[in-house]
């Protein structure tokens, strides 16, 4: 069969035209031995997208194709590729290349690499361009495709691919399970995926959120207990001691009294971000650290193994994200990002379908 040499997908111009989406030639990186080209059924929508288009984490240059949560069908495989064949039906995060060398790659913290390559508004150190996902087809080195469970509908594994693992990967790292208390900050497109995370590896299971209108939807989705911080200025004193370990899936971090927060640690407890808001974090004193050696950290997405646990995890739990469709295309994509921008417009995540009405069919 033939293969295409150049991918078309929508982009925007700049951070100026942030919502302003048209159909663009993409030209992808030179095929090597160990890479994948996936051709395109379904890419999610990230907050990450936005922050980047709309130059919130920095400028860009256009024009620029965003998606990171990619589903496809894998149409071409490098003669180096072992796990995944033609046919297959895999996914690509935000992560599509790491140079499996240094120190970093060989301690399986490939998604720390120095020299790692994001999917998208990234170059290859050949000069390359990496594209996203809100395209026809998609090229990523082998260790970062991964075989799809049948268990799991493409427009409900695309979000898996980024929120799932950016909230999987701590809590496994932080050993949480049985005996553990943990909370999770943020009922949103990451939280909503962390709470059935923390629930299914077995760990008592709090909802911390300043929107009492998500309570329910937090026990629906597995949390055992739910806080509602906006109810009472002194929430936390009851919950002094209380928590192993907090994933902060907030975007709004810079309006938190930190230690509040930081209070509610047991002795050596930590408060972990995977939310990443364009502001700086509120000011701390040192002192808020003192009362119980609290800890406070970050991560990025998670390493292969994760990656493939929690697909696992996720087929045998019935685990999924709540999703809504949009069709891809100009307007698709102009009233995805306008959503997320709102913040409080999704529910909980978006998938974008229909590629192959843009771009033709995918077929298994």
């Amino acid at each position: 069969m033939g293969y295409p040499d150049t991918f078309d997908g929508f982009v925007v111009d700049s951070p100026k035209t942030w919502n302003q989406f048209h159909r663009h030639e993409l030209k992808p990186k030179p095929f090597g031995d160990d890479d994948v080209d996936v051709q395109i059924e379904c890419c999610g929508v990230c907050g990450s997208d936005v922050h980047t288009i709309t130059g919130g984490w920095g400028e860009f240059e256009g024009p620029l194709c965003v998606g990171h949560e990619v589903v496809g069908k894998a149409i071409k495989v490098g003669k180096n590729v072992t796990e995944i064949k033609e046919g297959d039906r895999v996914g690509v995060g935000a992560q599509v290349w790491a140079c499996l060398k240094c120190d970093v790659c060989k301690s399986a913290n490939e998604n720390y690499c120095p020299h790692l390559v994001d999917t998208y508004n990234a170059k290859y150190e050949d000069g390359s361009s990496a594209h996203g996902g809100w395209a026809s087809h998609i090229r990523a080195h082998q260790y970062f495709t991964f075989k799809i469970p049948d268990a799991i509908p493409s427009h409900l594994a695309a979000p898996l691919l980024c929120a799932g693992i950016t909230t999987y990967s701590p809590l496994v790292r932080a050993n949480v399970g049985p005996g553990k208390t943990v909370g999770i900050i943020g009922i949103g497109g990451l939280g909503h995926l962390a709470i059935q995370w923390a629930r299914a590896l077995g760990a008592e299971t709090y909802a911390l959120t300043h929107s009492e209108y998500k309570a329910a939807d937090a026990k629906e989705l597995g949390a055992q207990h739910v806080i509602v911080t906006t109810n009472d200025e002194k929430w936390a004193e009851p919950y002094k001691f209380k928590f192993d370990f907090l994933l902060n899936c907030a975007n709004a971090t810079h309006k938190f009294d930190m230690k509040t927060y930081l209070s509610t640690l047991k002795v050596g407890g930590e408060f972990h971000m995977v939310g990443i808001p364009e502001e700086p974090l509120p000011p701390m004193n040192a002192l808020a650290f003192l009362g119980n050696a609290a800890k406070l950290s970050g991560s990025h997405l998670g390493n292969n193994q994760e990656m493939k646990a929690m697909l696992k995890l996720a087929a045998e739990k019935g685990i999924t994200p709540k999703v809504e469709t949009l069709q891809l295309g100009e307007e698709g994509c102009k009233e995805a990002v306008e959503r997320v921008k709102e913040g409080n417009k999704v529910h909980y995540r978006f998938t974008l379908t229909g590629f192959d009405k843009v771009f033709g069919k995918v077929e298994y």
